[in-house]
């Protein structure tokens, strides 16, 4: 038996205008002998009840996740892998970074963020993915065990929102304290948390902020804690922006829902809303510095190429109520039976107010709605569409139910009546749910225990509520009862959702494998070749994750970020570079042209990921070549013309005008599909020659291009639209193989190196598409290795002298007497600020995509300094946030000390 289990407490910490539990016109008053059996319960109990319903979440929470991860086999219960999707490719690298950063082992520091991108602004992902307080935690982990550390930040994450749930929960209304820890679990454990911010760990400190920021809104109805009241605010918008926005909302919602029922006088209800709105206000405003960069950061980045929102249908939405259900797109709202049939059982709950009884379910009815309607659901979402799942606000709807559900609970255990018209609101809902494709076989057998220990154990508390049909002593063995079937049954559903969503999410997306011995003979390849600032060392074309430079090291070209620049993706792009994720994630370039642009004089080239299936295994093994490569700082001379990021269609000669002269030849090619026929020109905005793959595998024909070039030219080919493999016939392949992904929606495939041409000069590439693709006209190309070495050792023997760099400022060396443009290798991403000598800095040019500065001959050194676009402003709103913060603080004691 549970200790406590048959109390109920009444340890409002705040007056709440509503009548306590077991009140009211249709409940006798209390004997003073319960009163005081009561008083010495509370007095019994020294740690209180919030802090214990608080620790009982946690447990709960943390039990059944662990449990899940052991049920679903995964890491690091398991040989199955977490790393789903973005976790794999940007968050665990991120704090592999961040790691990195704590130690002093990065290139770079806050403000920019060297490894990856060729160098990208680092405040606006230290501000979307890191600015967590619990994300410090991976620096006491050894730096292989990332994957751990960022398993049980999740874990504490999800435990700590449980105890500010079971937190507010007692702070609206007295009552059991057991009952607040179960439905504070449940809210930890809702679909959103185990189905979507299982794998994007930073929303779920929107999780904790939404049960916080509530409180705070109990704060301000009550004049209390101000100040404490606007560093929560602040702290919950810092650890994430983008679900603190939400989670502000629905406080707001819940705050004026509160003043509502409380029926306060207008003038009180109008000042409980001022002080709201001030400390709201405030707590954003101290947060402004890293807020307002994240904004500037995003109105920068790539726009993505997305779709727009469309609503799911009612039957998809209702089994998402359901345990064991899972899907990307649909909103996760399980809360746990219980606490669902506890919300059902609000409105006939006759022991409730019914002002009371109205107002949680139509409010938890109109979020339901704004989420399925398009200006309402952006609205949630700061109007911008999400870029991937869209029911990012679900947990919102998550918590309303719980608050119901506590509602209901709080003023008693529902009667049969109540009960009976919930089981028949819940049987309602699994018969319209039962026509989704989301509701599989094996959710009937768990829900079908979850409803029954749900309403047996809701049966035997309202037993145990009723002193005239059983004793003292019998009323607490029945509530003991009532909790361990209760727990049990949100255990028992929770472990299974979470475990079955473990195990769809890995057969519907890409995963990647935990940090393993192909991470570990990266890091030592590239620790070997280093040379930064001299050279930049890139990771590889085969890359391991989106963000392999900040997991390995190096510094190369691959970044994916929500705030991948635009000018980033677009220069690269136009330079023959491949993207994934609707072009924010973007890849590395193995091009000996670029090399020389971007100073790569180190390059890791390993084979394909085993973990993956995209391509197979080809025998290779881990290999670094190394060229000598012009500095990161170079000259062009007099007459070169600053001409922004303007770009062809054709990437070669993009590349040419980067590096300043001509060292490609464009040979007219033929294509032949695997009969030997021309293939068919494709339609639609993207022109090339369209290319089926063979209907037949094995030793089937295959297309083929073919063309001429002078022997000994390196071939690329650059087909963005096609998916498979391209390689040379012939012995001058030299074993290299051209791996293309691409898809029509959200990824196009790189530019690839594929050997030499042959004595003959005539070149044979064989196709081998994995699916319907395009070869676009231009798609091959020869480059003249001896003439790219000539421009490069110009390009060396005119560059800096020297070139040193450290967070923001890169600073270098120029020869005498340096005439015409200095182009810097990095992007020319907003906000960066150049000067040459002794001048003052103004706005670095465009010089097609990269950092530019005229030169006048004058001046032998060169300095660019990085200045965060929004950084200032957030700043001066945050100084006077705090100025404004102090006076009110200071007038509050004041105003108290006067007070009689």
């Amino acid at each position: 038996m549970i200790p406590g289990a048959g109390s109920a407490p009444a340890t409002a910490a705040v007056p709440d205008t509503e009548e306590p539990p077991g009140t009211g016109p249709d409940q006798p008053a209390d004997p003073p002998s319960r009163a005081r059996i009561r008083t010495l319960l509370r007095r019994a109990r020294p740690a209180g009840p919030r802090p214990t319903a608080a620790l009982l979440a946690a447990a709960i929470t943390l039990t059944a996740l662990c449990a899940a991860g052991v049920v679903a086999r995964t890491y690091p219960f398991g040989p199955r892998t977490r790393s789903i999707n973005d976790l794999g490719n940007q968050y665990l690298p991120f704090h592999a970074h961040l790691w990195d950063l704590l130690h002093g082992r990065a290139d770079g520091g806050l403000l920019v963020n060297w490894q990856s991108g060729f160098g990208t602004g680092f405040l606006p992902d230290l501000g979307t993915y890191l600015s967590s307080p619990f994300a410090l935690l991976v620096g006491v982990f050894p730096r292989d065990e990332i994957d751990l550390a960022v398993y049980v930040i999740t874990l504490l994450k999800s435990a700590c929102a449980g105890a500010a749930m079971a937190w507010l929960l007692l702070t609206l209304r007295s009552g059991r304290w057991w009952a607040a820890g179960l439905l504070g679990a449940s809210y930890a454990l809702c679909g959103w948390s185990v189905a979507d911010a299982a794998y994007n760990p930073m929303w779920l400190d929107g999780l904790i902020a939404l049960p916080l920021l509530c409180l705070v809104g109990e704060w301000t109805r009550h004049d209390r804690h101000r100040v404490l009241g606007v560093l929560v605010v602040a702290l919950a918008w810092i650890a994430n922006f983008y679900t603190a926005y939400m989670a502000t909302a629905a406080a707001c919602l819940v705050l004026l829902l509160r003043l509502l029922l409380a029926g306060l006088p207008r003038r009180r209800a109008l000042a409980a809303l001022g002080r709201a709105g001030v400390t709201f206000a405030l707590g954003t405003g101290l947060a402004a510095p890293l807020v307002t960069v994240v904004y500037f950061g995003s109105t920068h980045a790539s726009p993505g190429r997305f779709t727009w929102f469309a609503p799911v249908t009612g039957e998809d939405l209702l089994a998402r109520l359901l345990p064991a259900t899972y899907s990307f797109g649909s909103p996760a709202v399980f809360v746990g039976t219980t606490a669902l049939l506890l919300a059902l059982a609000l409105p006939f709950h006759r022991a409730a107010p019914r002002r009371v009884r109205a107002g949680w379910p139509l409010l938890v009815l109109a979020v339901t709605l704004s989420m399925q309607w398009q200006p309402t659901h952006l609205a949630w979402h700061a109007f911008t569409t999400p870029q991937g799942s869209s029911y990012r606000q679900a947990f919102v709807l998550c918590a309303l139910l719980v608050v119901a559900a506590w509602h209901t609970i709080s003023y008693g255990p529902p009667d049969r009546r109540a009960l009976g018209a919930a089981a028949g609101l819940l049987v309602l809902i699994a018969a319209a749910a039962s026509g989704s494709g989301l509701v599989r076989p094996f959710v009937w057998p768990i829900l079908l225990f979850a409803v029954t220990a749900a309403l047996v154990g809701l049966v035997l508390l309202g037993r145990a509520a009723d002193p005239r049909r059983t004793g003292a002593g019998r009323g607490a063995v029945l509530a003991g009862w009532a909790a361990v079937l209760l727990v049990g049954a949100q255990l028992g559903e929770a472990t299974a959702t979470s475990a079955v969503a473990a195990r769809l999410r890995l057969g519907a997306m890409d995963d990647y494998a935990p940090w393993g011995a192909r991470q570990e003979q990266q890091t030592q390849a590239i620790a070997h070749a280093d040379g930064w600032p001299r050279y930049r060392t890139d990771p590889g074309r085969e890359q391991t994750v989106g963000n392999d430079p900040l997991m390995v090291g190096g510094q190369g070209a691959q970044y994916y970020s929500s705030h991948t620049s635009d000018v980033l993706s677009s220069t690269l792009t136009a330079l023959g570079g491949g993207w994934t994720s609707g072009g924010r994630s973007l890849q590395s370039l193995d091009n000996a042209v670029t090399d020389v642009i971007f100073s790569v004089g180190a390059r890791v080239h390993t084979p394909p990921d085993p973990h993956q299936n995209w391509f197979p295994q080809d025998g290779t093994g881990m290999t670094v070549s190394r060229q000598e490569v012009p500095p990161l700082v170079t000259v062009r001379p007099v007459g070169t013309p600053i001409s922004g990021s303007t770009y062809g269609p054709s990437p070669y000669r993009n590349q040419e005008l980067l590096l300043g002269t001509r060292v490609y030849t464009l040979p007219r090619f033929t294509l032949r599909t695997g009969t030997g026929q021309p293939p068919a020109r494709a339609n639609g905005k993207r022109p090339g020659l369209r290319l089926d793959p063979p209907s037949a595998q094995g030793t089937a024909p295959r297309p083929t291009i073919t063309a001429r070039c002078a022997p000994g030219d390196e071939v690329y080919l650059w087909a963005p639209h096609f998916a498979g493999t391209a390689r040379l016939s012939g012995a001058a392949a030299h074993g290299l193989t051209g791996r293309f992904r691409s898809d029509p929606a959200t990824k196009i495939a790189a530019m690839q190196r594929l050997g030499t041409v042959p004595a003959t000069g005539r070149l044979v590439i064989d196709l081998s598409p994995n699916r319907p693709s395009l070869i676009p006209h231009g798609a091959v190309g020869c480059l003249d290795t001896a003439r790219l070495r000539e421009r490069a050792d110009r390009l060396t023997a005119t560059g800096a002298t020297e070139v040193t760099v450290s967070d923001g400022t890169l600073r270098a060396r120029l020869p005498s007497g340096s005439k015409g443009i200095a182009v810097v290798a990095a992007p020319r991403t907003a906000g960066w600020r150049c000067a040459t000598g002794t001048a003052p800095a103004v706005p670095a040019e465009n010089h097609h995509g990269l950092i530019a500065v005229p030169l006048d001959g004058s001046s032998t050194s060169l300095t660019c300094t990085f200045h965060p676009p929004g950084l200032r402003l957030g700043t001066t709103v945050g100084a006077a946030s705090l100025l404004a913060l102090i006076l009110w603080a200071a007038a509050t004691a004041v105003r108290r000390r006067r007070r009689p």
